[in-house]
Parts: structure tokens; sequence; C-alpha cells
């Protein structure tokens, strides 16, 4: 096998563990939030998954950015990122199903696709590329059909604020994509986390209370460490690695996929139902991502 076969076997693998984790993910923040209040539980996720990679560059004794646009990339990327996309995200299924939850974060493609557009010369919108993102998000429509529905008044708040948030992460994929290519992984990994963690644990304190007084049972544990070591750092490491490898708007298709995974482990895991709409829903969701990913390689 050539070098060339290997990294995109390499690619392709990077991938399909992503959308498995992060699928993995939507049922593992469910289970966290029956404990613990949502800012909260971003913040320790984050400050347990930066602790590690900060551990790792400390051991392995990888070199700071000397650079102060790096770092100002990494505490954008940190702000948005982290704090503002997972803050709002994990509030936001409190107010709303988790399936328009699922349905308004899978915008990220879009909204990521229109960014890159103007940000990136190599990663123009095309037809196609617009119809398969809108083919995948009306197979998301149609399996969370029955899920899309409000739980609070503040439901409109809450839906305004996933939106804002895939916006945000949507930028923030571009923006690394832009700036972040001479950056080691690792260091990217570990900067964003720490500049996003004190203000989702600020923000927590503010709005939730004392975090000593929570339920700390062995399940929310659990979680955490789930989320901060699986879905964290090994996630963020692969995704970001993916970014500086392939087109960020294929990276970012993975927002489609992952509530595919999340529908498919509750089936196995709880028994929930499996109907024609998932069936038909998750059909048009890989015809989507498929129109997408066997464009001819853009331009880096």
């Amino acid at each position: 096998m050539t070098s060339e076969a290997k990294n995109k076997t390499t690619i392709v693998a990077a991938w399909l563990s992503l959308c498995v984790i992060w699928g993995t993910t939507w049922l593992v923040i469910k289970l966290g939030l029956s404990d613990l209040p949502p800012l909260t539980y971003a913040g320790v996720r984050f400050l347990i998954a930066a602790t590690i990679l900060c551990a790792i560059i400390f051991i392995r004794k990888v070199a700071l950015p000397r650079d102060r646009n790096a770092w100002q990339l990494m505490a954008t990327v940190g702000v948005l990122g982290v704090a503002v996309n997972y803050g709002l995200l994990f509030w936001g299924e409190l107010h709303v199903s988790s399936g328009l939850a699922a349905l308004l974060h899978a915008a990220i493609p879009l909204i990521g696709m229109v960014i890159a557009h103007y940000m990136l010369p190599a990663e123009r919108i095309t037809p196609a590329k617009i119809v398969g993102v809108i083919i995948g998000l009306a197979g998301l429509g149609l399996i969370f059909f029955n899920q899309v529905q409000i739980k609070s008044s503040l439901a409109p708040l809450a839906t305004a604020g996933i939106l804002f948030g895939a916006a945000a992460i949507s930028f923030c994929n571009v923006l690394v994509k832009a700036h972040g290519q001479k950056i080691d992984t690792l260091t990217l990994a570990a900067g964003q986390m720490t500049f996003g963690f004190p203000l989702l644990l600020g923000a927590g304190f503010l709005t939730e209370g004392n975090p000593l007084q929570y339920a700390w049972t062995p399940k929310a544990w659990l979680c955490l460490f789930y989320l901060a070591i699986v879905g964290s750092c090994v996630a963020f490491m692969l995704f970001l690695w993916l970014v500086k490898e392939i087109a960020v708007t294929k990276t970012m298709l993975i927002a489609l996929v992952t509530p595919l995974i999340a529908v498919t482990l509750g089936a196995v895991v709880n028994g929930e139902e499996v109907n024609w709409r998932i069936i038909v829903g998750g059909a048009c969701i890989i015809a989507g991502v498929g129109m997408n990913l066997l464009f001819k390689k853009e331009r880096s």
C-alpha cells in the first residue's frame, strides 16, 4: 500500500471513528444531565480533558507557540467553540427535546459551508453541496419528526441558542482551517479547552450554585470521564487533525451522521423503536453525506 493510500485509509478511519464517538456522546450527555446542571457539567468535562492534554504536553515537552496570533486563535476557538457552543447546547437540551437539539445542531455543515465559501477560496459553495446537506437535514427531520417538540416556555430562546452555538463552532472550524495549520494539534486541542472551561464553570457557579452541593453520583462521574477522555481528548485530536488534512466542510458533515448513530444506539441499548422514518431518514443522510464526500479533493 502506498503512503497516499495509507493516508486516505487513515482519514476515512478517523472520520468514521468521530461519527461513532460523537454519536455516543448524545446519550451520555442526556444521562449526566439527570444528576448535574448543564453549564457546570460541560465545564467540568473540559476541565478534566484540558488537564489530561496539558499533562501530556508537559510530559512530552511539546514546545508552546511563540506566535501571538496562535494564542489569539486558541482563545477565540475556546470561547466560541467550547464555552459558547457547548454551554448553549447543554442548556438548550433542558428546554427542547433531544431530537430538536440534534436537528438544530446538525445545521453545522450548512452554516459552515457558507462561512467557508467566503473565508477559504478552495472551498466554494456548489449546488450539489447545498443539495446534499439539505437532503441530510431532511433525513434528520424525518427521523426526529415525533421528537421535535418544545419542553418549556424558554424553548424559542433555547432553539436560537443552539443555532447560535452551531454557527459559533462552524466559524471556529473554518478559522482553524484558515489559520491553525502550523499549530501542533495537541496544543491546539488543549489550548481551546483551557480557554473555554473557566467561562463555563464561572457561568455555572453564578447561575447554578455551588458545585460541591451537586449530586456527584458514580453515574455522573462515569459520564464525565467518558465525555472528557473519549468525547473530548480523543475526538478533538482526531477532528483537528482531519481539519488539517481534508476540506473543513467535509469534516463538518460528521454533525449529520452523529444523530443517526445516536438513534441506532438508542435502539440497541434501550430497545427504542426502529420505524420506517428512521430507515428512510437514514438513507437520506447517507445520500446527502455521500454527495459531499464524493467530490474531487479541493485545493489546499
